[in-house]
């Protein structure tokens, strides 16, 4: 099942994105399915080309992002991987949706792409076990976890180098029925192929970066937790579009701009 967040002019709404590619159609639900379950609105269905689609979730509390969760990524800036998940919290002010601007923030120098698989929190959980796991997920989105580099190796700590606003694009929808152990990741520059990945070579799978996350942080539903890059990963400059594109889930794309 689709699942998107959008908008005809009023205010967010849910529906379910039926049909196939160049023919979907909404079928708008009842209140955030999250919280009332997938309820019909009762209305006629809306053509995808007449909806703005966005984030398909704000969440409430937090997003964790993981870092040096793929081998060869972690490779490619000459760092070791880490025996258990590098966790860093990200502002949910950071999130925006498919088509939105990432807007390159002023004084940054080194602005880089990261393709990602996002998984949604579905119900509160703490201390789950690996096995119990994946009852707590939702679904699965397409992620770009814009990072400034300047900033990370900087400051010392990731908050502001990948919290700041617009750094987070989400989308386009959940897709909430299915398996996330081997999902092709690709990520495009400017229609240019930059990183042909998949899931299967993360280094701690879905199951184990919910447990992890949820010994330290309690898991509200609507958290996100971004699973890791591929290798790939480069800069990307004001005037140039990436596209996420995930097996499975689809493609969120967002423009990046200077203001």
């Amino acid at each position: 099942m689709r699942i998107a967040r959008y908008t005809t002019g009023e205010d967010p709404a849910y529906g379910i994105v039926d049909g196939e590619r160049g023919a979907e159609v909404v079928h708008p639900l009842k209140g955030d399915p999250l919280y009332v379950g997938i309820v019909p609105a009762g209305l006629e269905p809306i053509a995808l080309e007449e909806v703005r689609l966005l984030a398909p979730v704000i969440p409430r509390s937090k997003v964790i992002g993981i870092g040096r969760n793929y081998a060869d990524h972690a490779k490619e800036f000459g760092n070791e991987v880490p025996a258990e998940p590098m966790m860093f919290l990200v502002p949910n002010t950071a999130v925006i949706g498919p088509g939105d601007p990432v807007v390159i923030p002023r004084g940054s120098a080194t602005v880089d792409y990261e393709g990602e698989l996002a998984l949604v929190i579905g119900k509160i959980c703490k201390d789950v076990r690996p096995e119990q796991a994946m009852e707590c997920v939702w679904g699965y989105t397409c992620a770009n976890d814009v990072s400034e580099r300047t900033w990370q190796r900087g400051d010392g700590q990731w908050s502001r180098a990948k919290g700041f606003d617009t750094s987070k694009p989400l989308g386009p929808w959940i897709v909430t029925d299915l398996d996330p152990s081997a999902l092709r990741l690709v990520t495009r520059r400017d229609g240019e192929v930059v990183q042909d990945g998949t899931t299967a070579d993360l280094v701690h799978d879905v199951a184990t970066l919910v447990s992890y996350a949820s010994t330290y942080f309690t898991l509200l539903p609507g958290d996100v937790i971004l699973t890791g890059t591929p290798a790939g990963v480069g800069p990307v400059q004001a005037g140039q579009r990436v596209s996420v594109e995930i097996e499975g889930i689809g493609t969120l794309d967002n423009p990046f701009v200077r203001r």
